[in-house]
C-alpha cells in the first residue's frame, strides 16, 4: 500500500513539475509601453519627458502681418524715410512669423522649477526705412535694404530665455516694472506710446513675493545697456565742435558719431524695478518704480576717441577732456484694469499712467530701438520746401561751450484700451495713447545751438523747443471662427505735436535729404492700417 502512494505522489509531482516548465516556456504578453503620460499639474498640454519627473509644454504661434502706411508691426510713418514720404519707402510692408516655445516644469521640495524659451522665425520685406543721407540714389534703399528679405533667408529672435526657482527668475523675461499687459492694452501695434514694454525681454534678475489673497511684490536688476531696452539717447551738444555732430532739419543728430546713444558711456549701474500688485477677481491695480543711471562719455566728440594721441600729444578729441557727473533718473506708473463690466463678459478697461526723468524710454514704450526723433515732413517741393513737425527723443544732454553738466529730459504717458466681446467669435478694442518730452531752458539752449549749426539760417525760428507730444488712437476688430485662430484688422491715427515754431531755411547736403527750401514748423497726424491673421498652439 505504501508502495502504491509512494508512486501516484511521486507521478502528481512530475506532472507539476512538466506543467511549470511548459507554462514557463509559454509566450507573456508584454505590458504596454507608456510613451506619453499627461502631465496634469501645470494645465492642459503638459506632458512627462519620458523616464523624468519633468513636464513639458510645446506651444507658440505663426502669424503673417501686413501694414499699410507703416512699418511691419503696425509702426506709424512718424519717422524714417516713410516719415517724409521719399520714393525709397515701401507704402505696405509684410512679415511671416513662427514662433516656438518650450515650458518645462519640476516640482521639488522647495517649489516648482520652470524654464521657458521662445524663439522666433521672422521673414519679413520691409524695405529701406532709415534716413536716406544723399541727394543720390541710396545703394541699399534701391534693393529695398537687404532687411532678412531674400528667398531662403531670415532672421532668428530670442524673446525669452529664463529660469523660475523659489520666487527668483534668472534671464531674459518680462520687467518687474511693466504691466501684465506689457504695451498692448487692447491694440495689435507693437508702437503705441505711453508706458513700459519689455515684451520681447530683457535680461533681468528678479524676485516675487506672493503675500496671499493676490497680492504680490517683485524686484528687479534689469540690463540697462541696450537702446532697444531702457536708453534712448544721451546727447553731447558739443556746439564749438561741430564734427560732434548736429541736430539735422529733422532734429537727430546728423554726424556718424552721434547716433542714437553713442554719448552714453559703458554701463556702471544697471536699472532698479519693482512693483506692488493686486490681482483680483475684480481685475488688477499695479504701482511701479524703476531708477536709471544716467552717465555721459567725454565732452567734444562724445565717445571719439580715435587718434586722441597724435604726435605724442593729446588732441581735442582726447580722453583728458573731461566729462559730465552721472545723474540717477527714473520712472513711475500706475495701472488699473477693470474686469467683469455690465458691457458683456469678457470686457475689460485697462488704462497705466507713467511720469518719468532721465528715463524716457519708460514712458514712450514699444520694445525695439526709438531712434532720435520723431519727425515728418509733407509738401516738399524744390525752392519752395514745406512743412515739418519734430520731437527730439533722448533721456539727457550736456556739453556746450561751457562744458554744462547732464540735463534730464522729463517726459510723461498716459494709455488704455476699452475691450468688448459682440459674441464668441467677434471682438473690438478701442484704444488711445498719449505721451510727451519736455526739456529745460538749459537743456533748449544747448539743443537749440546744435540746431543751429545743422542749418542754412533760423532767421525764421520764433520758439526753438524740441520737446513734442504724440498721440493715437484707434480701433481693433477681430474675427475667431475658430478656437485658437484669429484674424484681426486695426486703424491707427498718430499725431504729432511739435512745440518749435516758425521756420527753418536749408540746402541739400548729406545732413538730410530735403529741397532745398524753407520749412515751416507745423502739428502733422498718418494713419496706418494693419492686418493679421494668428494661429495658436
Amino acid at each position: 500500500m505504501k508502495t502504491i502512494k509512494s508512486l501516484i505522489l511521486g507521478s502528481a509531482a512530475v506532472v507539476v513539475a512538466v506543467g511549470g516548465a511548459q507554462a514557463a516556456d509559454l509566450p507573456v504578453k508584454a505590458k504596454a509601453v507608456e510613451y506619453v503620460r499627461i502631465c496634469s499639474l501645470y494645465g492642459a498640454g503638459f506632458f512627462y519627458i519620458p523616464g523624468t519627473d519633468t513636464c513639458v509644454k510645446i506651444g507658440g504661434y505663426l502669424r503673417a502681418d501686413l501694414t499699410v502706411n507703416g512699418g511691419n508691426g503696425g509702426a506709424p510713418f512718424t519717422s524714417g524715410s516713410g516719415a517724409y514720404h521719399d520714393r525709397y519707402t515701401n507704402y505696405y510692408n509684410d512679415y511671416s512669423r513662427f514662433a516656438l516655445t518650450l515650458d518645462t516644469r519640476t516640482a521639488t521640495e522647495y517649489g516648482v522649477v520652470r524654464t521657458f524659451g521662445q524663439a522666433d522665425f521672422t521673414f519679413g520685406t520691409e524695405g529701406f526705412n532709415g534716413i536716406n543721407q544723399q541727394s543720390t540714389l541710396n545703394t541699399n534703399s534701391a534693393q529695398g535694404n537687404v532687411s532678412s528679405n531674400y528667398a531662403g533667408q531670415g532672421s532668428l529672435g530670442v524673446e525669452y530665455a529664463f529660469i523660475q526657482f523659489a520666487g527668483f527668475t534668472f534671464g531674459k523675461s518680462a520687467s518687474a516694472y511693466t504691466t501684465p499687459w506689457q504695451g498692448y492694452p487692447g491694440n495689435i501695434s507693437g508702437s503705441l506710446v505711453g508706458g513700459y514694454d519689455t515684451v520681447t525681454g530683457i535680461n533681468n534678475v528678479q524676485y516675487t513675493a506672493q503675500f496671499g489673497n493676490g497680492v504680490s511684490a517683485s524686484f528687479g536688476v534689469d540690463d540697462s545697456s541696450a537702446n532697444d531696452f531702457n536708453r534712448t539717447q544721451l546727447l553731447d551738444a558739443a556746439a564749438t565742435n561741430a564734427a560732434a555732430g548736429n541736430w539735422g532739419l529733422y532734429g537727430a543728430p546728423t554726424s556718424a558719431v552721434t547716433s542714437v546713444g553713442t554719448a552714453y558711456t559703458g554701463t556702471y549701474i544697471p536699472d532698479f524695478v519693482g512693483n506692488v500688485r493686486v490681482d483680483q477677481a475684480w481685475g488688477v491695480f499695479q504701482l511701479s518704480g524703476a531708477l536709471h543711471y544716467v552717465d555721459g562719455g567725454y565732452f567734444q566728440n562724445a565717445n571719439t576717441l580715435g587718434g586722441q594721441f597724435a604726435n605724442g600729444s593729446p588732441n581735442t578729441n582726447a580722453m583728458d577732456s573731461g566729462h559730465p557727473d552721472g545723474k540717477f533718473g527714473g520712472a513711475v506708473s500706475a495701472a488699473l484694469q477693470i474686469k467683469n463690466l455690465p458691457t458683456g463678459p469678457g470686457d475689460d478697461i485697462k488704462i497705466e499712467g507713467t511720469w518719468a526723468k532721465g528715463a524716457t524710454k519708460y514712458a514712450l514704450g514699444t520694445s525695439g530701438a526709438l531712434g532720435g526723433s520723431y519727425f515728418m515732413i509733407k509738401n516738399a517741393t524744390g525752392g519752395v520746401g514745406g512743412d515739418i513737425s519734430i520731437g527730439a527723443i533722448s533721456d539727457g544732454i550736456y556739453g556746450g561751450p561751457g562744458k554744462t553738466g547732464i540735463q534730464l529730459t522729463d517726459s510723461w504717458g498716459f494709455r488704455g484700451a476699452f475691450n468688448h466681446n459682440w459674441d464668441p467669435y467677434w471682438s473690438s478694442s478701442l484704444f488711445g495713447a498719449v505721451a510727451g518730452v519736455h526739456y529745460g531752458s538749459t537743456a533748449k539752449t544747448l539743443w537749440c545751438g546744435n540746431y543751429a549749426l545743422a542749418a542754412t539760417s533760423v532767421a525764421g525760428i520764433t520758439n526753438c523747443d524740441p520737446g513734442f507730444t504724440l498721440s493715437q488712437v484707434g480701433v481693433t476688430t477681430r474675427w475667431t471662427p475658430v478656437k485658437n485662430l484669429t484674424f484681426s484688422s486695426e486703424v491707427m491715427y498718430a499725431y504729432l505735436d511739435t512745440n518749435m515754431k516758425g521756420s527753418v531755411t536749408g540746402t541739400v547736403t548729406s545732413a538730410y535729404p530735403l529741397t532745398t527750401g524753407t520749412y515751416q514748423f507745423k502739428n502733422m497726424g498718418t494713419v496706418e492700417v494693419e492686418f493679421r491673421a494668428q494661429r495658436n498652439f
